[in-house]
Order: C-alpha cells, then sequence, then structure tokens
C-alpha cells in the first residue's frame, strides 16, 4: 500500500489523530482487553479494508494480541462475509504471522466432529439468544447450516468466547451495512453475553472512524431498537 503519510501529511494528521488519539484514548469509551483490536480487524474485514486491516493487525501482534485470536476472526469471517471476501484477509493473516515470526499452520481450535456439529451448534444458538433456538434449525435448511456450519463448525472453535465471538459477529454486521435486521439480532446476543447497551456504544465508536459514520449511525439505531423489544 502506498504511504499516505508522504503524500498525504494533511489527511493522514486528521485521520490518524481522530482515531489513534480522540477515539482509542476516549476514557468514557475505552474497551476492555482485546476487544478493540477484536472490534477494529473485523469491522475492516467487514468494510472490504484489506490494506488497513493488514497496518492494524501488525499493531495488534505487537500489542501482545494473541494470533490464534486473529486467526479465529478471520475464519469467523466466512459465516458472515463469505468466502470470496473473507479470502484475501485470511492471506493477509497468514503474510502478517509469517512476517512476525509466528510459525505456522496455527494449533488447530475446532472442538466438533461431523457426528456433533449440528447438536452443539443449536446449542450455542440457545446459549446465545435462548432455549428457543434449540430446534430452530429443523426450519428449512438454511436454518439447519446455519447451526451446524456457522453455530457448530465456527462458534464451537476455541481461541475466542462467545461473548467474543458475538463482538466480532456485531462489528462484521455493522461494518458491511445492509444487515440491519441480523444486527438488531445480535445486538441482542451481545447484551446476553455480557456486551451491554453501553458496550456495543462504545464499541461502535471505536470502529467509527474505520466505516464511517452511516453504518456507525445505523448501529446506534439496531443496538437502540433492540433494547426496546423491537
Amino acid at each position: 500500500m502506498r504511504n499516505y503519510r508522504k503524500s498525504d501529511p494533511e489527511l493522514a494528521r486528521i485521520v490518524e489523530r481522530f482515531a489513534y488519539t480522540e477515539v482509542a484514548k476516549d476514557g468514557e469509551h475505552q474497551l476492555k482487553g482485546n476487544d478493540r483490536h477484536l472490534a477494529i480487524l473485523s469491522a475492516l474485514m467487514g468494510c472490504g479494508g484489506v490494506d488497513l486491516f493488514a497496518l492494524e493487525l501488525e499493531r495488534a501482534i505487537d500489542d501482545g494480541f494473541d494470533p490464534v485470536a486473529a486467526r479465529e476472526l478471520v475464519y469467523q469471517g466466512n459465516d458472515y462475509l463469505g468466502m470470496g471476501r473473507t479470502l484475501p484477509f485470511l492471506e493477509e493473516l497468514d503474510r502478517v504471522l509469517e512476517e512476525k515470526g509466528i510459525i505456522l499452520p496455527l494449533p488447530d481450535q475446532g472442538t466438533v466432529g461431523e457426528e456433533d456439529r449440528l447438536e452443539k451448534g443449536a446449542q450455542a444458538q440457545g446459549e446465545i439468544f435462548g432455549p428457543q433456538m434449540l430446534e430452530a434449525w429443523k426450519d428449512g435448511t438454511v436454518n439447519r447450516h446455519l447451526a451446524a456450519n456457522c453455530f457448530g463448525d465456527f462458534y464451537t472453535r476455541k481461541g475466542l468466547d462467545l461473548r467474543e465471538r458475538e463482538l466480532v459477529t456485531f462489528c462484521f454486521l455493522l461494518a458491511q451495512g445492509g444487515c440491519e435486521p441480523q444486527l438488531v439480532a445480535h445486538s441482542r446476543g451481545n447484551m446476553n453475553m455480557g456486551n451491554d447497551a453501553s458496550y456495543l456504544e462504545s464499541v461502535t465508536l471505536n470502529v467509527l472512524p474505520y466505516v464511517g459514520y452511516p453504518r456507525s449511525l445505523n448501529a446506534l439505531a439496531a443496538v437502540r431498537k433492540a433494547c426496546s423489544g423491537q
């Protein structure tokens, strides 16, 4: 990627002050632990920001972010962005990790097999969204795939817990836009996992410099809608 700091220093000053000082150091909306890295990297995947994803991943790894967690959020992109949009990020992930001297492939994190992926996936759905989801997989082929593949193959993996996976999903949906019904549902899922409305507001503000105002405002509206039970 071309070094925009050199060719456009005025823009660099504006956007980097906003992202790395004004937003990142806002005491009222600082995120705990690795959540800021999870949110920003997932949001950049959602909006297709491959080049900036690589730069932010380098920052995250230098800051002590777990490479396994980085890989898990990229893997989960297959559920919400599709393989067509996720593959470039997987390639950048591998490139950055190799440049950091991290040996690939990383250890396997899967916990299910063909015999129990549907069952375990439905259990994960139930834990996040409530017991009504335990048999939602029976309502058509897509819902069966949702339970077995999305939740069974991915949400049951180690490396990220369910709270973190719901945070990642919220950022995927927020950043790509056009997914407001799902964003409302996963706002509720986040709240059930301990990411309350105030925290989701902080997440949204932390990713605002990367995804822009329209999608950030839509996300805040979705959180309010989830709180109202609509």
